[in-house]
């Protein structure tokens, strides 16, 4: 029996709300976030993170959730990356302290998350990331166990930032809502082919049948996440797991058997497409072209919208959805993980573009002064100092002092022989007496 997951969810507040708004030109909702993440377990908490002195039309949606919002202060130097210490400390403490909850939902876009999606697959939790395909970094989507791109869920959600069903039109408000029309009219997202994800699907069973396990369907999808974390049925036009596979049956890549929610799947003989489509890699090479021909005005800051008319105008040949793309700005974020671009997100001019580190690669480490030889002074041996060690580590073993040397004594005399020696002699004679 599969475990059920138990998610504390932590937003990036100021990341996706700028992300969504300069990519997909609509309000972030929690709303869809939370319902998207509710069909994979239970949530448990809610935190978000930013200044909400400058959020608070957000504050109203995010209270209604119950998403607890913790202040960030910026300091005075403006702390770019205080919102992400904050959330990333308090993500480990929750690892740490609760052991019952065994899912992380990272909702943001920003890289620097890898090191904590990391730290926490290694203390045993699942890791879902929720953000933008266009604004989330490909290295975070992929290292992740599963990515939800925030696109599949507003496609079939209202604009505007809220889930409520729209209100019959009265006489007087029409003017206004037909002033508004333009607006909130958004192009459907045209569907990848099904042809682009046969060999995921391939792999899988791949897997599953060197596993000597039957293909059901639930286990079809969770062995494609495990081999890719970004993908998602809805990319290609389905509702559903069950409705992809459907799809994928009707095109006659696969075979189906058994029903109600057991179905097995495998790959129908010769059915697979021999060339499924291009390589995300191989549009690189036509993106660069692209970015040579208009060096100028990149390097100084393009619009999305603009490199994306100069590429259908010079490369034709560069259809992103032909090489796994949905739209041009997935195809930016991609080159900027190559180095090809720098993407910043404006919120005025919306995604702007700059030449990358390929092409403004950093400059070269200073070449080392020439160093003037110095002869060097031979080292006098070392003195040894008995019972201390030297160099080489052995402790010379000392010697005994000399000992000093004596003269010798004269021997002594007996008391006969200094008798002869105090013998008198005879005084002489007066001759005058």
């Amino acid at each position: 029996m599969e475990q059920k997951l138990k998610i504390a969810v932590f937003i990036d507040f100021d990341n996706i709300e700028i992300g969504v708004k300069s990519t997909l030109h609509r309000e972030f909702d929690v709303a869809a976030v939370l319902d998207s993440l509710k069909e994979r377990g239970e949530i448990v908490t809610k935190f978000a993170y930013a200044n909400w002195g400058r959020q608070e039309a957000a504050t109203r949606a995010l209270s209604e959730h119950a998403v607890q919002m913790v202040q960030r202060d910026p300091s005075p130097r403006g702390d770019k990356n205080g919102a992400d210490i904050n959330l990333a400390l308090d993500a480990l403490e929750m690892a740490f302290t609760h052991d019952h909850i065994n899912a992380f939902a990272i909702v943001s876009g920003d890289s620097d998350f890898i090191a904590l999606v990391n730290k926490l697959k290694q203390y045993d939790k699942r890791i879902f990331v929720v953000g933008g395909k266009a604004f989330t970094s490909t290295i975070l989507q992929r290292n992740c166990h599963e990515f939800i791109a925030y696109e599949s869920m507003i496609d079939e959600r209202p604009r505007g930032g809220h889930s409520q069903p729209p209100r019959e039109d009265r006489g007087q408000e029409r003017p206004v809502q037909q002033s508004f029309q333009p607006r909130q009219q958004q192009p459907k997202r045209a569907p990848l082919d099904l042809a682009q994800s046969m060999p995921l699907v391939e792999r899988a069973l791949g897997v599953l049948e060197r596993r000597e396990v039957r293909p059901q369907l639930g286990l079809l999808k969770s062995t494609m996440l495990q081999l890719d974390s970004t993908f998602n049925e809805k990319a290609y036009g389905a509702n559903s797991f069950t409705d992809f596979v459907e799809r994928l049956q009707k095109a006659d890549f696969v075979e189906v058997t058994g029903g109600e929610g057991r179905y097995m799947i495998r790959l129908k003989g010769g059915a697979a497409p021999e060339k499924p489509g291009a390589k995300p890699e191989e549009a690189i090479p036509l993106l660069r072209d692209v970015l040579e021909t208009h060096r100028f005005d990149v390097d100084n800051g393009a619009t999305a919208d603009e490199l994306a008319d100069w590429v259908r105008q010079e490369q034709p040949k560069l259809d992103w959805p032909q090489y796994g793309f949905q739209e041009f700005t997935e195809l930016l974020n991609y080159a900027q993980d190559k180095g090809l671009v720098r993407i910043n997100v404006d919120e005025e001019r919306g995604l702007t573009v700059f030449l990358g580190t390929e092409f403004h690669p950093p400059a070269p480490p200073p070449e080392p002064e020439p160093t003037i030889a110095i002869e060097e002074e031979e080292d006098e041996p070392q003195p040894l100092v008995p019972g201390q060690p030297t160099a080489t580590g052995e402790i010379p073993i000392p010697e005994p002092p000399p000992k000093p040397q004596r003269r010798p004594r004269a021997p002594r005399k007996t008391a006969a022989e200094g008798a002869k020696k105090r013998v008198t002699r005879p005084r002489k004679k007066n001759p005058n007496a």
